[in-house]
């Protein structure tokens, strides 16, 4: 492992921004300082122009493998997440067979082992994520799992998320909800609205996932088991988050950047490579989730990233599957809507709250994984990024890291760019290049 010498820069701490070098060696942050000179041997990585911070936590990726291979694999999906200037993910649990068990869950953390970035593991809660029997849950966090999640269908029996919280609460783990209640949102492809019905296309209701976030809310009251939210999508979600957040509640919630940058109106063309679920929202949702991000509200913004392969998305747009790419380029805007004068909040929704939900900090004692989301201080661990936030590019979908192609920001121009990502001390990424 080469000593590494980050010069210029501002770096980014928890409440405040500097101009400062870092040295980094045997893979910790070693010193911070405008004063430090690069020893003969260091490999020195320019950051004039850039922040230097916490390198970025997703809470949410889908790697596909096992099961869809062809979509994703561990290596593809982590080789996207260190260009998009990640150094840990969260790998989702709707895989095939889903990770609902110590051999699934296993098999993953080994195969993340040897991935560019570190690459955590989100349980099931339930067998199969079928909602019925719950997975074995604490056999599961021995293994260092900290969040669970039937993420794709959300725990549709009060009942059974009921006992999975009772549970949960007793193992200081935490349960992440796909919040849509089926009863209400089955057989929808889009948005419920005026748009949909011009379509012709049936759609997913608003109410299906505010009711579910009520109902999930009250749970935690009863059980006082933390819930984080999955991609949150609509005023109304969010705002009963906040007001159980001023409660006290342990509840803690996500978006996602095509949820704040997209709206219902993207699918007109019937492209299904604007279908997700949540579905895009209403043009007022998408400005209070905008405005809330802004305004230092969110947690966490978390991709979603769902890759498919080029020919299950070339299907008639209620028979192709839902989902989209999003790790290498959440940052870029995540800081169309922050904006170049919020460092602090731009690592704080991309890296601190990420680590403090998913317990990936360095007081959080996990095993397998090295801390993140640090204050950027000697003896921090060196997951770190350094941000152009100047740099603009061309989205291609032809030239991404991902197996699969289904972008929809494909021929647009975005801001920001992770000109360099380390891992526990290691180079993964620099100048746009896999290392």
């Amino acid at each position: 492992m080469r000593d590494l010498f980050i010069r210029g820069g501002l770096v980014v701490g928890p409440t405040d921004v500097a101009p400062s070098h870092v040295r980094i060696v045997d893979g910790v942050i070693a010193a911070v300082g405008p004063e430090l000179s690069p020893a003969s041997n260091d490999y020195v990585i320019e950051a004039d122009g850039c922040w230097v911070g916490p390198g970025f936590i997703d809470l949410h990726t889908h790697l596909r493998e096992p099961g869809k291979e062809a979509a994703e694999n561990i290596d593809s999906g982590a080789n996207a997440a260190a260009l998009g200037g990640y150094s840990a993910v969260v790998a989702m649990p709707n895989t095939e067979p889903a990770l609902d068990s110590v051999a699934m869950v296993t098999y993953v953390l080994e195969r993340g082992a040897s991935a560019r970035v570190d690459v955590a593991v989100a349980g099931a809660i339930t067998v199969g994520r079928r909602g019925e029997q719950l997975a074995p849950l604490a056999k599961l966090a021995s293994l260092g799992v900290t969040l669970f999640t039937d993420d794709g269908t959300g725990v549709q029996n009060a009942g059974v998320m009921r006992r999975a919280m009772t549970y949960a609460a007793q193992l200081g783990v935490t349960l992440a909800q796909h919040c849509e209640d089926e009863t209400l949102a089955a057989g929808g492809v889009m948005n419920e609205g005026r748009v949909s019905s011009e379509l012709g296309l049936v759609g997913r209701p608003a109410i299906a996932e505010e009711v579910m976030v009520a109902r999930d809310i009250d749970l935690v009251r009863l059980t006082g088991c933390p819930v984080h939210f999955l991609h949150l999508s609509t005023a109304r979600s969010l705002a009963l988050v906040r007001a159980a957040q001023r409660e006290g509640l342990p509840v803690t919630a996500e978006i996602a950047p095509h949820h704040f940058t997209l709206d219902e109106t993207a699918c007109r063309d019937f492209d299904p490579e604007f279908k997700v679920h949540p579905p895009l929202r209403h043009a007022s949702d998408v400005a209070a989730l905008r405005e809330a991000l802004r305004a230092g509200e969110i947690d966490a913004v978390a991709t979603d990233h769902a890759p498919h392969t080029p020919e299950s998305k070339d299907l008639a747009f209620d028979e192709a599957p839902p989902g989209m790419l999003g790790l290498q380029h959440a940052a870029s805007l995540t800081l169309d809507v922050v904006g170049t004068d919020s460092p602090v909040q731009f690592f704080d929704v991309l890296s601190r709250g990420p680590a403090r939900i998913a317990q990936l900090r360095a007081e959080d004692s996990r095993p397998r994984h090295s801390a993140h989301g640090g204050a950027m201080q000697p003896g921090d661990d060196a997951n770190v990024v350094v941000f152009d936030p100047s740099m603009t590019y061309l989205v291609d979908r032809h030239h991404l890291a991902s197996r699969a192609k289904n972008t929809p920001y494909h021929g647009r121009t975005l801001r920001g760019s992770a000109r360099a990502t380390i891992v526990r001390g290691v180079v993964v990424q620099e100048g746009g290049e896999l290392c």
